[in-house]
């Protein structure tokens, strides 16, 4: 079993869904599209695709040529069902491919929040076992609609488009749960003095010391459904 990991920028990487992976057995390659490289014809030859956050907004195509091609390759998965993952502008650019907008969130969400899943994320394999409201990290101002074929499956109070799912198997999560300490620091780093004033690193690290656990337990529930999506439990 092989997945591959699309990276938009060398800060944004998998995370615990990296050690995750190794701890599975699970190969994965990992392209870094922010440093050049580039995407392959067809996602045939891995059994799932993973797409990471960035900076970037999906439709600044001018900017970042990568995102035209990326865009093509998630509706080339769409198309041949491969079962996809994206976090944060991961789940955006899903949302474009599959027809939806993306738009600015009504509230820009940038630390700790808490989603709840709704009926339909409820009753779906990814969030198996998984609380129905549970707290997650973002940094993202922008959100994605949900595509006309596709199923909301959490929202949240500030942000109404949390989770959605399109098609038998592609995935969106508007919201970080592969995140770890380490990731909030160099993070804030890079884009907190380009970023808003009022981003405090302190309540950030705060936060995550206090969600540690349960965020990281969940984070693994959903890893592990997602990887039995794949299989095809």
């Amino acid at each position: 079993m092989k997945f591959l990991i699309i990276k938009h920028i060398d800060i944004e990487g998998p995370g615990t869904l990296g050690d995750f992976l190794y701890q599975q057995g699970i190969h994965w390659d990992t392209l870094e599209l922010g440093s050049g490289e580039r995407l392959p014809q067809s996602p045939e030859g891995y059994d799932a695709v993973v797409a990471l956050g960035g900076p970037m907004n999906v439709y600044e195509e001018d900017q970042y040529q990568f995102l035209s091609e990326e865009d093509h390759f998630i509706r080339e998965c769409l198309h041949l069902g491969m079962p996809y993952l994206g976090f944060c502008l991961g789940s955006q650019l899903l949302a474009k491919a599959a027809g939806a907008k993306v738009v600015r969130s009504p509230v820009k969400e940038v630390g700790w929040y808490q989603v709840n899943l709704t009926d339909k994320g409820k009753s779906d394999h990814l969030f198996k076992e998984s609380l129905s409201s549970m707290p997650v990290f973002h940094w993202h101002s922008d959100m994605f609609n949900v595509p006309q074929n596709g199923a909301l499956l959490a929202t949240g109070s500030g942000c109404p488009h949390q989770a959605f799912k399109v098609g038998s198997n592609a995935y969106g999560l508007q919201f970080h749960i592969e995140i770890t300490n380490k990731n909030i620091e160099e993070w804030h780093n890079e884009y907190a003095a380009s970023d808003s004033a009022g981003i405090n690193l302190r309540e950030m690290l705060d936060g995550y010391v206090l969600h540690k656990g349960l965020f990281h337990s969940q984070a693994e529930k959903i890893y592990q459904n997602f990887l039995s999506i794949v299989k095809g439990d």
